[in-house]
């Protein structure tokens, strides 16, 4: 169980986001003033992003197929599904080729010296419903199993679950369970949870024990939470995260920074993908 399985065109790498699109996540994110469904859809986007440029080794050829990328918004039982719009609506996966050639639109943005940048979209902000969490898991084991059959040599599906609220449809540690008893051969999958910044207070990120968290709500994610593997303990270091043995991919009450640093730090790869295979 090594996860240091180099990204190549033959050995793909999946991530599946998992989106709480519940009513709840209408309200703001503080000072940041958009709402949660804002902040996390434009949080995703840029992941999306960073994925396909990741993929860019040559700029006349284009990205490569090294990601699959699947996006799962969970607001109302039994609507539980695939979050991408436009021509991509309706699939749960998609290879990093098809992000980078079927975005929604493009969206006019500033950059940091005042400019004007033009930045894909791919996902909506959606708030309404309940919070079917388990079903959401229950869904994410489903894709996963069907991916790990079609690659079991790949590094393993890393699965990011962002929510601002606890489950409403049964206990999600079950799920969890089964769900990160998945692998390929060269490691378990690994699942991850972000809480949204609902309170006043600091975030915290990479917590190494329990013992460090305020609820029993936060402990709860926690526990379902898998540790760090290596390189991704030594690319929170490098992000200025401060994280201890036994770290796990968890970030309680996450603010705008702390989402986007906790989407790049969770899909970080095992090498650098331009030294990957072919």
């Amino acid at each position: 169980m090594s996860y240091d399985r180099r990204i190549d065109r033959e050995h793909p790498s999946l991530v599946l986001l998992l989106i709480d699109q519940s009513g709840s996540m209408s309200a703001t994110m503080g000072s940041d003033h958009r709402t949660r469904a804002q902040a996390v859809a434009d949080a995703v986007n840029g992941l999306l992003f960073e994925l396909v440029l990741r993929c860019v080794k040559d700029a006349e050829e284009g990205p490569r197929p090294y990601y699959d990328v699947g996006v799962i918004g969970y607001s109302i039982r039994d609507q539980v599904g695939p979050a991408f719009s436009g021509e991509l609506e309706g699939r749960r996966v998609v290879s990093s080729v098809d992000l980078a050639e079927h975005p929604l639109r493009l969206d006019e943005q500033t950059n940091g010296s005042g400019g004007g940048v033009r930045r894909p979209v791919w996902v909506e902000p959606v708030a309404i419903g309940s919070t079917p969490m388990c079903e959401a898991l229950d869904l994410a084991g489903t894709i996963c199993a069907e991916w790990i059959e079609e690659h079991p040599h790949s590094f393993p599906p890393v699965v990011i679950n962002m929510t601002d609220g606890v489950a409403n449809d049964g206990d999600p540690a079950h799920w969890a369970e089964r769900l990160t008893e998945l692998a390929t051969t060269d490691g378990r999958l690994l699942l991850f949870n972000a809480s949204i910044a609902t309170e006043a207070g600091g975030t915290i990120a990479f917590p190494s024990s329990a013992d460090e968290l305020p609820s029993d709500e936060a402990k709860a994610l926690f526990a379902m939470s898998s540790e760090l593997p290596p390189f991704m303990v030594e690319a929170a270091a490098t992000a200025g995260r401060e994280v201890r043995e036994g770290a796990r991919g968890f970030v309680h009450n996450a603010d705008v920074s702390a989402i986007v640093s906790f989407l790049r730090i969770g899909t970080a790869t095992v090498h650098a993908l331009p030294g990957a295979g072919a």
